[in-house]
């Protein structure tokens, strides 16, 4: 009995979770006086108009591969740099170790609102305004990357490590064939926080980007929502187009993910 009342409190959980997007999707197929008498669940004409009219008004293709290169780029630097820097932290002594970490986690509380003026500026005057690198390049370091990789590279036995020096590896040998294998969970989760994070970003595009074919999936919502009509089923087709890749990702790394909240206490 307290298996299935156990299922049935997790299931009615998941329910609840799920049904904002199940809502979006059921409105993307709806026609807009349908949306507005808001009087049914299902549609009662299916149709495809506002997926057509997102490929028509906008040029939805050119904003996810620009979505595309920015999240998976910004993705793999960041794994790169967090994992690297992490191993440092957790196996190597040096001066102001403990100063320099606790300085990591301090940026980890600065709120981004507080420094958008400064870090358009900065975008600025490196000339990199209306570009897609200025979406990659001021993250390519990350707090929260590190503190994740660190802790769980602590946990590795330094016997390993040494192990491999005596055999004759070179310390990025170490760090590539050793240390990346055992921490692949927290490879998973990052992967996802990463993702999510690049791929939903909407102020730093709006922000850092001018041009409308180098905007990216996030500002695709905003281009159906005017001051007098908002195109309600447009919107949550976008929407759903936004959510995809996502979805599919998190699909991909669940089990890492899963294992690495975990591992790490997340929760």
């Amino acid at each position: 009995m307290r298996r299935i009342f156990m299922y049935a409190f997790l299931s009615s959980l998941a329910l609840i979770m799920i049904i904002p997007f199940l809502w979006m999707l059921l409105l993307s197929f709806k026609f807009q006086a349908e949306i507005s008498m808001a009087n049914t669940i299902l549609p009662n004409v299916w149709t495809l108009r506002n997926y057509f009219r997102v490929f028509e008004t906008v040029p939805i293709i050119r904003w996810f591969l620009n979505s595309v290169a920015v999240t998976v780029s910004a993705t793999a630097i960041i794994l790169f740099t967090s994992s690297l820097v992490g191993f440092v932290f957790a196996k190597y002594e040096f001066r102001l170790k403990n100063v320099l970490f606790w300085f990591i986690l301090a940026t980890m509380m600065v709120s981004p609102q507080t420094t958008m003026i400064p870090s358009f500026i900065l975008i600025t005057r490196l000339r990199l305004y209306d570009r897609l690198p200025s979406l990659v390049i001021p993250g390519m370091v990350g707090g929260f990357g590190i503190f994740l990789c660190r802790q769980f590279i602590e946990d590795i036995p330094n016997s390993l490590c040494e192990a491999a020096r005596i055999d004759g590896a070179k310390d990025f040998y170490v760090y590539f064939r050793i240390i990346l294998p055992l921490i692949r969970p927290a490879i998973g989760a990052l992967t996802i926080f990463t993702f999510l994070q690049y791929w939903n970003e909407y102020m730093l595009p709006l922000l850092y980007l001018n041009r409308i074919e180098n905007m990216t999936m996030s500002l695709a919502i905003s281009f159906f929502s005017t001051q007098r009509t908002t195109d309600i089923g447009a919107i949550m087709a976008a929407a759903t187009l936004v959510m995809l890749p996502v979805a599919i990702v998190f699909l991909m790394f669940q089990k890492q993910f899963i294992k690495g909240i975990a591992i790490a206490g997340l929760k």
